[in-house]
Parts: C-alpha cells; structure tokens; sequence
C-alpha cells in the first residue's frame, strides 16, 4: 500500500513539474477518461450482439427481423434463460443485489464526492450486455454512462483529486458515453452537465467537451460515421403545425409518466409475492417472450424496429399495438431487475406515440403535415426528455441526428411540455424517482447536498484523550486538565467508548471529597453519549450537535464495536462547509481555475 503511495505522488509530483496548468491537466485528464468510455462503449455494444448471437443466431441491429422466422419455443427461452443467468449474477455479484445505472451516477456526483467503483461499472455492464443480448427490453445508454463515469472515478481516486475536478471526471465519463452511443458530441457534453453535474460550471466545461469530442472519435474510427438512427430527410410545411407538435408534446409526457409509475407498482407486486430476487429477471424474460411472440419488436433494443417507424413502415393500428406492448414490457423489465437503461425504451415509446399520432393528424390536415415520419421524430424526443429530464440533450440529439433546425424547434416546444408534464405529475424525472426511493434527493438544493456529501471521516480529529474505565478521579482530573477541549473520553479495555468526561461531569465529585476518593472514570463518565459513525455526513452532525448542544462528538468506527477513532468540532463541521460551498461557487462561475490536488 505505501509503495503504491510513493507511486502516485511521484506521478503527481511530475504532472505538476510537466505542467503548470491545473486546467492543462485536467483537460489531458478528460481526454484520457473519455478514451476509456469510447473504448468501453464499443467493447459494451460488441458484447451485446454476442450475446445475441449466441442466443438468436444473429450479430446485428436489426435483430427483429431475424426473430421472425424463428420457433415460438426458441423466442421465449432466449429471455427467459438470460434473465435467470442475469439474476444469478447481479445477486451473487453486485452490490446491493440490483443493477446499476444513470441513478448511481447522479447519487455519486451530488452526495458521494464523485466516488464510484470501477469494478461495480464493469459488472454493472457485464449484467446489462447479457440482459440486453438475451432479449431485454430495456436500453444500452444507461449501463454505458454508469461505465463511462466509473472511469472517470477511478482516474480521480488514483490520483487523489479533488472533489470539484473528481466530479468534473465523472462527468467526462457520462458526456464520452453519451456521445459515443449516438456519434453526438454536442448532447454528450450537455447530457453531462444536465443530468448529472446538475449545473453548468464553466471550469468544468472545456474539459467534458473534449471528453465527448474523443469518445466521438474513438467510435468514429471503430464504427465509420454513422449514426445511431437512419432518419429520412423532412421539412416542416407549415407552422400551423407547430400547434399538433405542441399536443404531441402532452402526450408524450403523460406517456412517460404512466410508464415511469408502472415500475414501481410491478415492484410491489412482485414484494407480495416474495419471488427471489435472483428469479425475478427471468420471470421478467418469460414475460418479453410471451409478448414477442406477437410484437417481435420489443425484444431487445429495438433500434431496428424505431428505424422502421421512422421510415413509416408501420400501420397505425400495428404502432398502438407496440406503443402499449413496450410499455408494458419496460414496467416489467425494470420492476423485476433486469438490467439495462431508460434511454432506448422512451425513444421507442416516443417514435411510435410519434408516428401514429402523425398518422392521425396527417390523415386530419394532409395540406399541412410533414409527414408521419416527422412526428415520429418528435415523440421520440420528447418522450425521452420527460422520462430523463433532459429536454437540452435531446433536443440536440436530434439536431446532430437530422441538422434539420425547423424540425428541431418543434422536438425543442415539445420535449419542454413532456418535461413539465412529467416533473408536475411525477415530480421529476425516471432518474429522480429512483433517488426518491432510496430516500434522496436533488431538489434539495446544492447547500443540502453539499452537507451530505462531506464525511465525518473527512474532518474528524484525531488527537483526543481517553481513559480507562479504572481511572481513580485525581488521575482523571490531571488527564482533563491537559485534554484537547477539555474532555475526556472513557473507553474499556478493548477500546470501546464507554462514556465522556468534561469539568461539568465532574462537579458533583468535586464537592463530596469522601466519595470521590472512591470513584473511578466509569462512574463518574456520562454513558451513552451521543455519537457519530465515519461514514455519518456532516448534516447528521451539525443536527446532532443542535438537537445535544454538544460542541464536538466522538466518532465510532461502526455500531458493532463502537471503537473510537476521532471526534469532531462544530467549527470544523461549518468550516468544511464553507469551504466546499466557496469551492463550489468558484467552479461555477469559472473564476479561479480548479484545484486538483
């Protein structure tokens, strides 16, 4: 441990004498991170369509053309037996037996100093490469982005960054991720920023670009310049239109909004019925085949079947069918634990709410429609907004998709109705809902999170005094006098804290002198006093203080031993505060370049 120690402060120690440049390096630091997520990415999508080819015989995107002419035994099994394989591994695997996504990224980024780990990204895309290779009906993106920015940690963590440019790495990771899925560099660096940065700090804004521009390249050289849909040439006819795209913009957020509550009502019924959680993705694989059998579209991405509506090749009565097939499947998908992302389901419920909603309105005023197609494009985007809470990034996806600006206002009007739709009726975004479950939440404003973020581990103090439970009282006294803060702390002989001793403890054995030549620390100690654990926040702390009106508390290792390792002053706790917090601003407003180290 201590020689990789020496190690990294000689690689610090070289950076700084190469360099002098702090935002130099973290910009080098971003290229790197976001040739790692490049690199990741394909490693990730070529992993899915091995799988899928191991399982359907087929190693490309258009993978419901090829279920077509397979047996019905052959396209139950294959989702059926992935999502046992899949809640195995998950379950033995990965921490909390859950899969890990876009949510963990947000968490890390606003509550956990941007700390995540590498080994949980890398089985976190393991399980989503399976689960989406088998049949899944779920997204790549999400896995890709939680990948993406566990790169990003691991870089900070060796190097032992800073929190500012630790978190301007994660999101490095995402907007490289983002970027490479959809060979759109522009919605990767705003995606990162957006979602999961939570605000656009000019410090941390040139890197994240050149993050987003190398995972870019990276894919671009592996996959050519194509991009992620093949989206027909259209032009807006009339900006009469302009009040169809408003509706359509309605809909498509009360769409996201049923199928984001779906999720957890299919949880709880799957809580009644106590089915394992390791069984629980194949249940969801049983039920993905069932309904493939008669829509083989929602088997898997899908980016195949949203091709196809783009190009409107689908009948209105067959694009309601899979509206409601996809829906359906993606509660079940995500209450029972597959693993996969949001990202690919809401464009496909967006690109088929879009096309058979343009259907209608084409039949309804065919002087002034764009055609179909052009609507399919909007729902896609505007679903996907509401259900990421990302209106920005989708709206440029679409534009480096198309470079259409006409089109692009109209997915921009109708991606911001989704999106308050969603965020008056559900109160947020998919991402937001799953942080609620877990009991947090980015609403809470930057000063809140930042109370949450930092440690008591962080700022605790180390040089304290105890004592023995056997302490007579004139050596109790003469061990307060030369005290830090002028308490003690009484602990036994294993080291567990007992209790705390400051003057006022003492004044009952000041004044009865035959008594206190009897007494010893244990007695005259205040037990169970209240305390801390490492991995409190100084939130907890700051409260606890209030609620006590102790001025500094001991920290405990864990509740079990209750071995004290440090103690922590109210001052220290508003110091580190303010600290961050002026940090924070700082990052901002660009004022000051970032400190590293």
């Amino acid at each position: 441990m201590a020689e990789k120690l020496i190690k990294s402060n000689l690689v610090l120690s070289r950076l700084r004498r190469l360099v002098k440049s702090e935002q130099l390096v973290l910009s080098l630091l971003a290229l790197v991170v976001g040739a790692m997520a490049g690199g990741g990415t394909i490693l990730f999508r070529d992993g899915i369509l091995l799988v899928q080819a191991l399982v359907y015989g087929w190693g490309e995107e258009s993978l419901h053309q090829h279920l077509m002419g397979l047996s019905n035994w052959h396209l139950v099994l294959g989702p059926t037996a992935g999502g046992l394989v899949v809640g195995v591994f998950i379950y033995k695997f990965l921490p909390g037996q859950r899969p890990h996504g876009v949510a963990d990224v947000i968490d890390s980024a606003s509550f956990n100093d941007a700390r995540m780990s590498t080994r949980c990204g890398i089985k976190s895309a393991i399980a989503s490469a399976v689960s989406l290779g088998s049949g899944a009906s779920l997204g790549r993106e999400g896995p890709v982005v939680h990948m993406g920015a566990s790169f990003g940690a691991w870089l900070a963590r060796v190097l032992h960054l800073r929190r500012g440019a630790a978190r301007t790495l994660l999101g490095c990771g995402v907007a490289s991720a983002v970027a490479a899925s959809f060979n759109a560099p522009l919605a990767g660096m705003f995606f990162a920023h957006e979602v999961v940065l939570g605000h656009y700090a000019r410090t941390a804004f040139a890197p994240i670009v050149m993050s987003s521009v190398m995972g870019t390249v990276i894919t671009r050289l592996y996959y050519g310049s194509e991009v992620a849909f093949l989206i027909p040439l259209h032009n807006i006819q009339s900006f009469w239109e302009f009040p169809a795209f408003a509706l359509l913009g309605l809909l498509a957020g009360i769409t996201a909004m049923l199928t984001v509550r779906a999720i957890p009502v299919v949880q709880k019924v799957a809580d009644t019925t106590r089915a394992p959680l390791w069984c629980r993705p194949a249940i969801a694989g049983l039920v993905v085949g069932i309904v493939g059998l008669g829509f083989p579209q929602i088997i898997g991405v899908g980016y195949g079947a949203m091709n196809d509506a783009l190009y409107e090749t689908y009948s209105l009565t067959f694009l309601i069918g899979l509206l409601f097939a996809k829906a359906f499947v993606v509660a079940i998908c995500m209450g029972l634990g597959f693993a996969g992302g949001m990202f690919s389901p809401s464009l496909f419920l967006g690109a088929m709410l879009g096309g058979a909603f343009g259907i209608v309105a084409t039949h309804a005023l065919p002087d002034f429609s764009s055609g179909h197609g052009a609507y399919t494009l909007v729902g896609m985007g505007a679903v996907a907004a509401a259900v990421l809470g990302a209106p920005i990034s989708t709206t440029l996806i679409v534009f480096e998709l198309t470079g259409d600006y006409q089109l692009t206002i109209a997915v921009m009007l109708a991606s911001v109705l989704a999106s308050v739709i969603m965020d008056q009726a559900n109160g947020g975004s998919f991402f937001h809902w799953q942080l609620k479950m877990r009991g947090l939440s980015t609403n809470w404003g930057r000063e809140v999170n930042l109370l949450r973020m930092i440690k008591v581990a962080d700022i605790m103090k180390r040089e304290y005094v105890t004592v023995p439970l056997s302490h007579d009282l004139p050596s109790v006294r003469s061990a307060l006098f030369n005290a830090p803060y002028a308490e003690l702390f009484v602990v036994d002989d294993k080291g567990k804290l007992h209790g705390t001793i400051t003057l006022t403890d003492l004044r009952n054995a000041a004044f009865d002198t035959d008594a206190a030549q009897n007494m010893t620390a244990g007695e005259v100690a205040r037990s169970k006093p209240p305390v801390l654990f490492r991995t409190d926040s100084i939130e907890k702390a700051i409260r606890l203080m209030e609620q006590t009106g102790e001025e500094h508390l001991p920290v405990l290792n864990n509740g079990e031993d209750r071995e004290m390792i440090g103690f922590v002053h109210e001052k220290d706790a508003m110091m580190a505060y303010n600290n961050a917090l002026l940090e924070l601003q700082s990052e901002e407003r660009g004022d000051a370049p970032p400190k590293l180290f």
